[in-house]
């Protein structure tokens, strides 16, 4: 009976564990899924403050980028406007003219037009060779034709019915004057460069340039550069009163990598020799001219025969860089008339005679000014 009890005891308290085990177990199990929600729900805040955090770094880059594209924008910008306020000068301009004619391998056709004359077409040519040497050439194409050729410092001229030979000098005595080609800054004290504005000529952008003679003595002239290359493209010579004197217009021009063939068939050795000038000093002059116009001078004096009387006559010759003017004196009892004043196209042939002396000015210049050289001649023991 006790063992009975004892067993049914046993039993009892065994079937009362195994519920409490059970429950025990539920509850860890439930509280270990509470920590996962927890721990997961964790990791999710975790991971959504990164993304955010992410995405406040990436937002800020960005922001970054755009500041620096925009403030790269604001600085184009006012380079541009910077340089459409401030367009290159007139000075700059030639710059880019005595560049591209010194160093450019080119070809150019242009015509010369005088007013009452023929339109002359010419040729021109330059190039820089491999050894360094620099060749050009000037050809005349109408009628026998006029050929000058440069090898570095010596010009050779080949013309009908004259012998060819050479000269030394660095440029062409052609119609496109040489110190506005090469050396615009020695025009400086005679003229004053204005830069005009934009134009078109020969269907291509160009530059416009006026030239003025800073006192108003002499012709005036417009000038077109190619605005791409800085070639020349037109030149104009305009008298007082603004009408066309003479014109250059370029019809066509190429710029090359290469020399032209034409320059690898000139044979250095079978050009004429350079003429050796006299280095004889100048027999002194016992007069000289008062007046000038601002900026020219005194290039050189000599006596020359005239070809109609066989007199000999005292010469000089003056120039500012574009304008050359030439001044002939001889005896008052050997002049041949008293007062003579022609004008030749874009040329002044004056003569007076006044007291013991006649004089000639001859040069691309406004009659008064003609004039005011002529009567400012002077003794040389009257000059102040």
């Amino acid at each position: 009976m006790r063992c009975r009890s004892i067993l049914a005891l046993f039993f009892i308290s065994g079937l009362g564990v195994q519920p409490a085990v059970a429950q025990t177990s539920s509850v860890e199990e439930a509280e270990s899924s509470r920590i996962a929600v927890l721990s997961s729900s964790e990791n999710n805040t975790e991971l959504k403050a990164s993304s955010e955090a992410s995405i406040k770094v990436d937002q800020q880059e960005l922001s970054e980028q755009k500041e620096a594209i925009e403030e790269q924008v604001r600085e184009e910008q006012r380079a541009t406007a910077s340089q459409v306020q401030q367009p290159q000068s007139a000075n700059q301009w030639l710059a880019e003219l005595q560049n591209i004619i010194t160093n450019a391998n080119f070809q150019v056709s242009f015509v010369q037009t005088v007013a009452g004359k023929e339109t002359i077409p010419y040729l021109w040519r330059h190039a820089i060779m491999e050894d360094g040497s620099e060749l050009e050439q000037l050809n005349l194409q109408n009628g026998p034709g006029r050929e000058l050729i440069r090898v570095n410092d010596v010009v050779s001229v080949f013309e009908p019915d004259v012998q060819p030979y050479s000269l030394r000098s660095k440029h062409f005595n052609g119609p496109i004057p040489s110190a506005l080609l090469y050396h615009p800054e020695q025009l400086a004290e005679a003229y004053e460069f204005v830069a005009v504005g934009r134009a078109r000529v020969a269907g291509r952008s160009a530059q416009q340039i006026r030239i003025v003679s800073r006192d108003n003595t002499r012709f005036g002239y417009q000038l077109w550069l190619d605005e791409s290359s800085g070639m020349l493209l037109k030149l104009n010579m305009l008298d007082l009163q603004g009408a066309l004197l003479e014109q250059i217009q370029v019809t066509a021009f190429a710029i090359s990598p290469e020399p032209a063939e034409y320059f690898s068939r000139i044979n250095s050795a079978s050009l004429p020799a350079p003429m050796a000038l006299s280095n004889a000093p100048n027999r002194a002059h016992k007069w000289d001219v008062t007046y000038l116009p601002a900026g020219m001078r005194e290039i050189k004096q000599d006596t020359r025969r005239l070809a109609l009387t066989g007199q000999i006559v005292e010469y000089k010759l003056f120039s500012d860089g574009l304008v050359d003017v030439s001044v002939y004196v001889q005896p008052a009892e050997d002049a041949l008339g008293e007062t003579l004043a022609l004008r030749n196209e874009v040329s002044t042939f004056l003569t007076l005679t006044d007291g013991k002396a006649q004089v000639t000015v001859v040069g691309e210049i406004p009659l008064q000014t003609a004039n005011a050289i002529a009567t400012s001649l002077r003794p040389i023991s009257s000059v102040n």
